[in-house]
């Protein structure tokens, strides 16, 4: 009942349009005054994209099985051919083992596209020059207004398994557009710009409306809204993000008041262990995954007054219990963890490490330096240093 209520008052309730943002402005503007390394990183990196033309939906190979390229296609990740069928087909599963033939659909255009933006709007917003602003806002206009470019604002056909539903995606591609989260900073920030029209804004504002009722709507998205694992808990975090953009207000403080019970209080246990994640072939690599996207949902409910850092079961379940889990294998050799992790353990701790360093910033008081401290300072400089 609660899902058919939030979908009828996406367009009757809340019509003030939040600004939010998933970055720490604060850490951002004094980058910006000290011209950092970092932020010359991101104008260096801006300056390449102002003459490259991005890929689109309707650029791909492949038709999605609607017959129509506008709608976005991708292939699961960790699926492979069968090698005992003469076809391959129905596809099977290698967990932590990504078949390569995904880089042949939508998924990273998409990604190139969401993260092109992020920095042409952060490179405007750093130097006050009009020329990132026109080339992110003429990006946008590609992927989401024009007739001829654009992607329909549904995931239908996102992280298909061949062999298998005929075509149509799973629950699962809904995760492909968690880039749009950040995106949508970066998109805030262009509305000072003269090159961001109104016009243009109403489009895309338009695009995400859409979008956010079909997440409410569909059976392939909620098949990804009834997930129990990261899944579920980046799709809160999309629903909640995507209507705070579109002005509903009442849709974002229902995902946030109910995100504790019904995504930290359900994957977190009381000894802080997330096992759904554990179960998988890249334990520490999912953990932390699934971190970022509790972090992610606690600065959008700092824009709604609600600080998620201070959800706490009786039994003992929170956000910090979840980081004191994970805190324990920081500097640590692959061999100390109890769980797998196939691939990329060195790259992992330095994701989670990040993640500790973004929760200090959230503090008044930090407390996890000493697990960071060193790693950080000894890896490459990179823009989490500013944007958290």
């Amino acid at each position: 009942m609660k899902k058919i209520i939030i979908a009828l008052t996406l367009f009757t309730l809340g019509s003030t349009q939040a600004q939010v943002c998933i970055w720490n402005m604060k850490s951002l503007d004094k980058a910006k005054a000290s011209n950092s390394e970092e932020v010359r990183s991101i104008i260096r990196d801006a300056d390449k994209m102002l003459s490259k033309t991005i890929i689109t939906v309707v650029d791909k190979e492949m038709t999605p099985s609607s017959g129509d390229k506008h709608d976005y296609m991708s292939m699961g990740r960790y699926w492979w051919p069968d090698p005992a069928k003469a076809d391959g087909l129905p596809y099977i599963r290698k967990d932590g083992v990504s078949n390569p033939e995904i880089e042949k659909l939508d998924r990273y255009p998409l990604g190139d596209f969401g993260k092109g933006v992020e920095t042409l709007s952060l490179a405007y917003y750093l130097t006050a020059d009009e020329k990132y602003a026109k080339k992110a806002v003429e990006n946008l206009k590609i992927w989401f207004v024009n007739e001829k470019t654009k992607m329909n604002p549904n995931m239908n056909y996102g992280q298909t398994i061949p062999g298998i539903r005929n075509g149509l995606g799973r629950g699962e591609g809904v995760l492909d557009t968690y880039t749009f989260v950040e995106m949508l900073d970066g998109v805030e920030l262009l509305k000072k710009s003269k090159s961001f029209t109104a016009t243009d804004q109403n489009a895309i504002k338009e695009w995400f409306t859409t979008y956010v009722n079909w997440l409410l709507t569909s059976s392939v998205a909620k098949e990804e809204q009834d997930a129990k694992n990261n899944h579920g808990t980046a799709f809160d975090v999309q629903l909640a993000r995507y209507g705070l953009f579109v002005g509903n207000m009442d849709l974002a403080k229902i995902i946030v008041n109910d995100f504790p019970q019904k995504r930290l209080f359900s994957q977190i246990q009381p000894d802080g262990s997330q096992p759904l994640e554990l179960a998988r072939t890249t334990a520490l690599g999912y953990s932390t995954f699934n971190l970022t996207h509790f972090l992610d949902m606690r600065q959008i409910g700092k824009v709604l007054n609600i600080d998620l850092l201070d959800a706490k079961s009786e039994d003992g379940r929170s956000i910090f219990k979840a980081i004191e889990f994970l805190n324990q294998y920081i500097n640590k050799p692959a061999t100390a963890f109890p769980y797998q992790q196939i691939k990329d353990w060195d790259g992992v701790q330095e994701k989670l490490c990040w993640q500790l360093y973004r929760v200090d910033q959230m503090l008044s008081k930090p407390r996890y330096a000493k697990y960071y401290h060193e790693k950080l300072k000894s890896g490459k400089k990179n823009t989490e240093s500013i944007l958290y």
